[in-house]
């Protein structure tokens, strides 16, 4: 069964130089193994650097099984996949999402890309689905995301001190999060 067939419909969504599109068996390539072992791409997340063909394969396959609003990022000009986007889980009682994005190709990083899917995905959110709230974790180190998050409209909720494991030590998570206008 596929996502529609469960009831959720992942639409695709477009902008000026970008698509996203429903994460799937399609976007399982060795480029994608490579970020999810580059050092640099994932150094702030908690998953990465043991990965294989294999075990993307398997990770893509729950991602289908499962529904959850989770993207591919695409550039219009190369049709190149340069990374995933996603707001999973959604609590629709409480009309709240948790955010998650990561660029994966560096030839795409630092020029906008990243905030252009964001805003994509939150004026979805917001405008679609109708939440209320989008929320996020982020490692307190990671300034470049923080700065990010900020222009995008999130803003900080509160710090969780020495939170998670994270590369051999605990560390700070900041909690970040955005509102819906239309139930302020």
């Amino acid at each position: 069964m596929n996502k529609s067939q469960m009831g959720l419909h992942i639409p695709i969504l477009e902008s000026r130089r970008i698509i996203l599109k429903p994460l799937g068996k399609e976007f399982i390539s060795k480029d994608y193994v490579n970020w999810m072992n580059d050092f640099d791409v994932v150094k702030f997340m908690s998953s990465g650097g043991d990965y294989t063909l294999e075990k993307l394969k398997i990770y893509i396959e729950k991602v289908e099984e499962v529904p959850q609003y989770f993207w591919a990022i695409v550039s219009k000009k190369s049709n190149t996949h340069i990374g995933n986007i996603k707001i999973d889980p959604i609590d629709n009682k409480n009309r709240f999402g948790e955010y998650g994005i990561m660029l994966g190709d560096r030839n795409f990083q630092g020029k906008g890309f990243a905030s252009e899917a964001s805003r994509l995905v939150i004026k979805f959110c917001f405008e679609k689905l109708y939440l209320r709230k989008i929320n996020l974790g982020v490692l307190s180190k990671n300034k470049n995301a923080i700065y990010l998050y900020k222009a995008l409209g999130f803003s900080v909720e509160g710090k969780f001190k020495k939170h998670i494991f994270h590369r051999g030590d605990f560390e700070d998570i900041i909690r970040m999060a955005t509102f819906n206008n239309n139930f302020l």
